[in-house]
């Protein structure tokens, strides 16, 4: 935590005067060259890369090459279809009908039809997708009446617009004659060598090295890709993946891959650029995580204790610079749509009221000032992550909590919070997408398949939320929506069973040569078919 006030304002003038540049036009009348490999640098291997199985940043940016879903986001952030062609609701919004794309193969050269979504849908997304089980919870079926056509049918209703918004996230097909009746799902090999629709298909894993993915030749968009081959090399070390950019290596940095001083660097070099766009529609808050399994932390009083001894504004400011800001609830402000008027009870800075909180729990200070330890996990994700994991242990130090931080790879990570439950504090990253159903109150949700990433694994229940998070995901009118999701957040503010404290938006470094990129808001999870590279 060695990073000066002043180191972190310059950092965030110079990736701010970058954010401005208006790449989206200034190469619109250039001709596309065919060929070429793209390089990513890839910071944390997941052990997944199929994203009907885990909705990730890090599984799409690999998977969502290679495989496709039913619909996507176009430069506006409106639905556009992929794998589907339209879509009709029933005025009761218990069933949803979706035309698919006809032509379409799968990468082994079967084609894709409706049996695929079918299956997909009732036996990934329901039940093992990690956003996918609270989304779905009431789907009871998807009827195949040709292989052009899949109809939802709901025992409560779906909104269309919520299905629309999470479907660029959580509805990726997968093909049903690689898993129907080849065992355990989670573990066939498919996950890890998938076959797809996209316009890449998979050539090999390297675990710790690569995954290479070549051009799809039979890919049913016209006269796409246009790159012949795209290279993930894994780096987990942020200042080497930096150094790698520089010396042309890698041509791409995504999700705020790089060190803060990297970015801040590279964003004045006229060789990349350092930009924000591309990932409005991936808007992020910084997380805590209690296990209520911990008596400690099944006090509210202790949860409540560790909100009030981070100063979270000093860190923002010392440390995150412009583009993050104090974090309000689950539902970040930059959701138009649903960030409501009364958030519910905030946390600021004030030791003396942890401390009181801690006593009145009964945990008094013992012999050195201690109090009790805990265990705590950063996510290998971002930087920001291992600086807010050490200023917490150093913040509850102050106030008598000893706290050990364990770090660990991608995959360790998610089996040791997610399905060992090995942990009392974890910190990462919630990322919201456009509707608090899509990725939000499923970390709130009781009932979810123990395993899945980003869920709620803390052996936390409340009926009370369980209800507010069903009722507003079944509820049709836009308003009466809203007014369920601002509970949602004031309850979530009030039991704390996480925390929020911190908004930011992801940060892409990317080669100048490279075109048509950060051309929608999820683009670092798109599927690539239009992006090219200038000689």
């Amino acid at each position: 935590m060695d990073m000066t006030r002043r180191a972190a304002l310059l950092t965030s003038a110079a990736i701010a005067s970058s954010v401005a540049f208006p790449m989206r036009s200034l190469f619109a009348q250039e001709t596309p060259r065919k060929g070429g490999v793209f390089t990513v640098h890839y910071g944390a291997e997941q052990r997944q890369l199929n994203p009907s199985l885990q909705a990730s940043t890090g599984v799409y940016i690999i998977g969502g090459k290679i495989q496709e879903q039913l619909v996507d986001l176009d430069a506006a952030g409106k639905p556009v279809g992929v794998l589907a062609t339209s879509w009709e609701a029933a005025p009761d919004g218990k069933t949803i009908t979706f035309k698919l794309r006809d032509g379409v193969k799968w990468h082994d050269g079967r084609p894709f039809t409706s049996a695929d979504v079918q299956f997909t849908a009732m036996e990934m997304w329901k039940k093992i997708l990690n956003y996918g089980t609270t989304l779905q919870l009431f789907l009871t079926a998807v009827d195949t009446p040709d292989p052009l056509t899949a109809i939802f049918r709901y025992e409560r209703p779906m909104p269309l617009n919520l299905l629309l918004r999470a479907l660029p996230d959580l509805g990726y097909i997968s093909p049903r004659h690689i898993y129907e009746g080849k065992g355990d799902i989670r573990q066939n090999p498919a996950n890890l060598a998938p076959i797809g629709t996209g316009p890449f298909k998979f050539v090999t894993y390297e675990r710790g090295q690569h995954v290479i993915a070549d051009r799809n030749a039979d890919y049913w968009r016209p006269n796409a890709p246009h790159l012949d081959r795209i290279v993930w090399r894994v780096v987990t070390d942020r200042s080497a993946a930096a150094a790698q950019m520089e010396a042309g290596q890698i041509h791409y940095s995504p999700f705020s891959g790089l060190t803060i001083s990297d970015a801040a660097r590279l964003g004045k070099d006229k060789r990349f650029i350092v930009s924000t766009k591309g990932n409005e529609g991936n808007a992020r808050t910084n997380t805590i995580e209690f296990n209520f399994r911990r008596k400690e932390l099944a006090d509210i009083r202790v949860r409540r204790a560790i909100a009030h001894a981070l100063d979270i504004p000093f860190f923002i400011e010392n440390f995150l610079g412009d583009f993050a800001k104090r974090g309000t609830g689950p539902v970040p402000s930059v959701s138009t749509d649903f960030y409501p008027a009364d958030n519910g009870p905030q946390y600021p800075f004030d030791k003396k009221r942890a401390a009181a909180l801690l006593d009145e729990a009964g945990f008094k200070a013992g012999a050195g000032g201690t109090r009790f330890s805990l265990r705590l996990l950063p996510a290998p994700w971002g930087e920001d992550i291992t600086l807010f994991a050490t200023f917490i242990q150093q913040s509850l130090a102050d106030v008598g909590i000893k706290v050990e931080v364990v770090r660990t790879d991608g995959g360790g990570f998610l089996k040791q919070v997610y399905d060992e439950h090995a942990f009392d504090l974890a910190t990462g990253w919630h990322q919201y997408r456009n509707d608090p159903a899509v990725s939000t109150t499923v970390w709130y949700r009781s009932g979810q398949p123990k395993g899945a990433p980003w869920t709620n694994q803390w052996g936390w229940t409340d009926e009370t939320m369980d209800k507010i998070i069903d009722d507003a995901a079944t509820e049709v009118d836009v308003a009466k929506r809203k007014a369920l999701y601002g509970d949602f957040v004031r309850r979530a503010n009030t039991e704390l069973p996480i925390w929020t404290p911190i908004e930011q938006i992801f940060l892409t470094a990317i080669s100048a040569k490279a075109r048509n990129h950060s051309n929608t808001p999820r683009w670092g999870s798109s599927s690539w078919h239009d992006l090219w590279l200038a000689e």
